[in-house]
């Protein structure tokens, strides 16, 4: 363990002491999803950690593994891991092109097979939290959000930054995604198959457990993180961005009632300066006309921004941009501990008694 683990579970003042190993193994199908990109010299010890894990909590499980377009020998290091003498249960799906986060994640979790998916930064997030949120899980939590206290090294603007979004988000949501639905989750099959039927899954998954109307729980842990990096700005503004127009239309309304609003004021303007050339003698030549004229032009650009505002809405609400990423290659573990335990019996070389090959059977 990476440090001393601590479970809180919101609303609820008792302390969750952590799973021990000599608790029996829990009766279940684990899927277990990580992203990594150039992380070839660390991905045998995640592999070895996972699977010592993995191996003593449930009865089946698969670690699935998504390279998001690794440039260094990721490729190959996986490939040996998943050889004959490698692991067992390890799926890799290697993707052509970088994406975002959130969309690497998905593509481990819609082919992810188990009972139970959970996703968590392997450099960032500790495993070892992962009995305590799945006891939660098999008890009827539908998603079971894990926080850590002990967060990586982040810049000055990043933390500014990420407050600032946090608080927008929550403002137009209601959601604070950091707190209330941090990337280290467990999900169960049916909230996966639920994300399914958005339009755009990739994005739905990041706050949709959370606003739902699903059974969750939310825990805390402390246990230091094992990134050496620090995160800096510019690698989550056009992530946060694309999280806050595409999982809320609040920003897009926000436009079109400052459009509707424009469009009013110009009016009650146009008004006010009809009055004045009625009531005042002494106006300046020409500033009825010029203050009509621009009235007029302001209130016809605020209406076509409300209409086009309402009409991006709509294509919003049903357009389909197609697939966002297109996984080069997948390959899977020379051994797959869940079918030795498949009772089959291969009959098809043997010769059954009393039987002519060359007789066809009725």
């Amino acid at each position: 363990m990476h440090g001393f683990v601590q479970a809180i579970v919101l609303g609820n003042s008792g302390l969750l002491g952590l799973r021990g190993t000599k608790n029996a193994v829990i009766p279940a199908f684990l899927s277990v999803v990580y992203v990594v990109r150039n992380q070839c010299l660390h991905l045998e010890d995640i592999v070895r950690n996972s699977t010592a894990q993995l191996s003593s909590l449930v009865t089946d499980y698969e670690l699935i593994i998504v390279d998001n377009a690794s440039d260094d020998d990721s490729i190959t290091r996986l490939k040996n891991l998943t050889a004959r003498n490698g692991y067992p249960n390890l799926q890799v799906f290697a993707l052509t092109k970088e994406v975002d986060h959130d969309t690497a994640t998905w593509v481990g979790l819609e082919n992810a097979l188990g009972d139970f998916v959970a996703v968590l930064d392997p450099l960032a997030d500790d495993i070892q939290f992962l009995p305590n949120m799945l006891e939660r899980a098999v008890g009827g939590a539908d998603v079971v959000f894990a926080n850590n206290r002990q967060k990586p090294r982040e810049s000055l603007g990043y933390r500014i930054a990420h407050a600032a979004f946090n608080t927008i988000y929550k403002t137009f949501s209601g959601v604070n995604l950091a707190r209330e639905a941090p990337k280290y989750r467990l999900l169960s099959k049916r909230v996966v198959n639920f994300i399914l039927q958005h339009p755009q899954p990739a994005v739905s998954y990041r706050y949709l457990p959370a606003t739902g109307g699903f059974t969750r729980a939310n825990m805390e842990y402390s246990s230091a993180p094992r990134v050496r990096g620090t995160k800096r700005l510019g690698d989550s503004i056009d992530r946060g961005l694309r999280l806050l127009v595409s999982t809320t239309h609040t920003p897009l309304r926000l436009v079109a009632s400052l459009s509707l609003f424009g469009a009013a004021a110009n009016v009650l303007y146009s008004l006010y300066v009809v009055g004045i050339a009625f009531l005042k003698s002494d106006v300046a030549p020409g500033w009825v006309s010029m203050s009509l004229q621009q009235s007029g032009m302001f209130f016809l650009i605020s209406l076509v921004l409300l209409v086009l505002g309402e009409y991006i809405l709509h294509m919003g609400s049903v357009g389909n941009d197609g697939p966002r990423y297109h996984v080069g290659q997948e390959f899977t573990s020379a051994r797959m501990t869940r079918r030795e335990k498949l009772n089959i019996e291969d009959v098809s070389s043997q010769k059954q008694p009393g039987s002519d090959p060359k007789q066809a059977v009725a």
